[in-house]
């Protein structure tokens, strides 16, 4: 019997938050926006599946009444809604997504590497030792404004240090648009704290360095020991990786959650925008320079320069703001490059192909 797939499909009755019982795919996040790219016709032949779990040698893929592992690709990371095509597994329909998260490999090549996709909200996590860092915060807020996604600060640990303070003020000091949360990571605060953000379909991950209490909170969310925990080195506070693997996981009321390796390193591409709003200050300032081109160096009537001068403006702050432009200059250029030598390589072989169906 052909299953009815017309409920999966864009209706008034569908709201986001609603209390009712979510049905398979709402529970895996599928919502109007996945709906409003497909038809029925293609439900039936190619049914939607997301993508719960990323391994080297394939994709967990879950969809109604659905559990299979899926070749790797490189194009489709943890997060992805697929229209599996059962017969030709890898060329299944990636669906445009609402979000995504990449960074630049670390290596010398320069790839894209993707991390996460369709999020709703980003949980930057840092805590109350060594592990904090402004310019870090900063980067990984660029990198979920970029992708439109809700940014949140969650200072951990707070219960290791005789007052949080300074180290909430410099979190809340990386924008006024981004909300922090201090909090005690072993406790019932995660639950209250958290809550508003983690609503039934939508999908929330946890970002940071490795020992700052990201499967923690997980574990607090889930209301579970699910995901393995591991305590911080004594002598510099860092911590051991314990999350290897980039996996989706289900609250009990229907939010879904990402926890993730702790990332060494964070290279923006492709991310001017993010940056533009994560400094909206500077932005404002550099509006008011009296040549459209300045670059806030040395040249006369700078109100970035003027702003510096006067105290308005964190001089350190222009810095990372300076450094930030240039690492994703350089990253989207190398990118842009490589994009370019691919599409040429790709039509001389398409050439050559043509030439040698000619002859034959």
């Amino acid at each position: 019997m052909t299953r009815d797939y017309s409920n999966f499909l864009p209706r008034g009755a569908y709201a986001a938050g609603s209390h009712a019982k979510l049905d398979p795919l709402q529970a895996l996040g599928w919502h109007p926006f996945f709906a409003q790219q497909i038809s029925v016709d293609d439900l039936s032949s190619t049914p939607p599946v997301r993508i719960v779990e990323v391994h080297r040698s394939g994709l967990h893929a879950l969809g109604d009444d659905i559990d299979t592992v899926l070749p790797p690709r490189a194009d489709v990371t943890v997060g992805d809604w697929l229209m599996l095509d059962p017969s030709h597994p890898r060329s299944s329909r990636v669906l445009e997504r609402t979000s995504l998260i990449k960074r630049r490999a670390p290596g010398t090549d320069r790839q894209e590497q993707l991390i996460a996709a369709n999020i709703d909200t980003a949980f930057i996590v840092t805590s109350c030792n060594q592990d904090f860092k402004v310019a870090r915060l900063e980067r990984y807020a660029a990198l979920a404004f970029e992708a439109r996604i809700t940014p949140v600060i969650v200072v951990t640990k707070t219960d290791l240090v005789p007052d949080p303070q300074s180290y909430i003020d410099a979190a809340r000091a990386v924008s006024d648009m981004i909300d922090v949360v201090a909090l005690d990571a072993r406790g019932d605060a995660p639950r209250t704290e958290l809550t508003p953000w983690c609503k039934p379909g939508k999908t929330v991950a946890f970002l940071g360095s490795s020992g700052v209490g990201k499967s923690t909170l997980a574990n607090a969310l889930l209301e579970s020991q699910s995901i393995e925990t591991r305590t911080i080195r004594e002598d510099d506070a860092k911590g051991r990786h314990t999350t290897t693997r980039r996996e989706l996981h289900a609250m009990p009321n229907g939010c879904l959650i990402l926890d993730t390796p702790g990332m060494r390193e964070l290279q923006l591409t492709d991310a001017a925008d993010g940056i533009n709003d994560l400094f909206a200050d500077i932005q404002d300032l550099a509006a008011r320079c009296r040549f459209n081109d300045c670059q806030h160096e040395t040249e006369p009537g700078c109100a970035v320069l003027e702003a510096v001068d006067e105290g308005i403006l964190d001089a350190h702050r222009l810095g990372r703001w300076r450094k930030l432009m240039a690492e994703d200059a350089f990253n989207s250029a190398s990118l842009a490059e490589r994009r370019s030598r691919d599409k040429a390589f790709g039509k001389m072989v398409r050439g050559v192909k043509k030439i040698k169906d000619v002859r034959r």
